[in-house]
């Protein structure tokens, strides 16, 4: 049985309906990269998974207890409050000091038990907030973006790191990304999505669809370039078959690199 499954998902967002027929499921184990355009519904989606949204229709099915661990794309903390790492990791809810120096240690941040918040390098920034996410045990990790803004060195280290706990912890990772060493080379499996999926399967098979090629080009250090998204409506046994899809693509693309934002 999946961890979480979601058959026939829609939401809206804004009045605008910007899922629909969304089918996904993830198992224990896997690491799962949700790509798209910007617009495209992937933190709507991750936003409908945590119970932050309601969704418009279909059907949520999750595993009895399931826990989940949230790492947002991004958290503004107020630079003039002053908030240790400490005290950061005792909100909104206390636990044991001990257990939060050890998902202090499992992310490589302990050192930074004392430290501000406010003072933090982006790296160190992520790092604590992943270890806010492993306070709860989670059966499954969530990212959205959680890399960006950092550089390469650090991004690759990042997910050196998620890769590293999802076999410490035996947990699942469903995650946002717009790098592609992350979904060729860190997913097991891949889900292209522009309003509705596209495609998804193995990395080998989403890099070989029409769909992902025409989504995604190489950009500068290993960056995904976002293009004009054009269906060829042909998906090997590993996709979703959309040939009866009608919708407009003209606006999906960017012709320059994208570090991508929420929707």
């Amino acid at each position: 049985m999946s961890l979480l499954s979601v058959t026939g998902l829609s939401a809206r967002q804004g009045g605008k309906r910007v899922l629909s027929g969304v089918d996904f499921s993830i198992d224990r184990g896997e690491i799962v990269t949700i790509v798209g355009p910007n617009g495209s519904g992937k933190s709507t989606l991750l936003r409908v998974l945590i119970g932050a949204l309601k969704p418009e229709a279909g059907q949520i099915t999750r595993a009895q207890g399931l826990r989940l661990g949230y790492v947002p794309q991004k958290l503004h903390i107020d630079p003039t409050l002053p908030l240790t790492v400490a005290r950061f990791l005792q909100l909104p809810h206390r636990v044991p000091a001990q257990k939060a120096r050890d998902a202090l240690a499992r992310t490589g941040a302990l050192g930074l038990w004392d430290q501000q918040m406010a003072g933090l390098s982006g790296g160190q920034f992520q790092r604590v907030l992943l270890a806010r996410a492993l306070l709860c045990d989670p059966d499954i990790l969530v990212l959205d973006e959680a890399t960006q803004g950092l550089d390469q060195p650090g991004s690759a280290a990042f997910y050196e790191l998620i890769a590293h706990l999802r076999g410490d912890l035996n947990c699942a990772v469903l995650m946002v990304s717009h790098e592609l060493h992350v979904v060729m080379a860190a997913s097991d499996r891949v889900l292209c999505l522009n309003g509705h999926v596209c495609c998804q399967g193995a990395p080998e098979h989403v890099a070989s669809a029409p769909e992902y090629r025409a989504l995604f080009g190489s950009g500068t250090h290993g960056a995904l370039a976002l293009y004009r998204h054009e269906h060829s409506h042909s998906h090997d046994h590993h996709s979703h078959d959309h040939a009866d899809c009608d919708h407009d693509h003209s606006n999906d693309g960017h012709s320059t690199p994208q570090s991508g934002g929420a929707v």
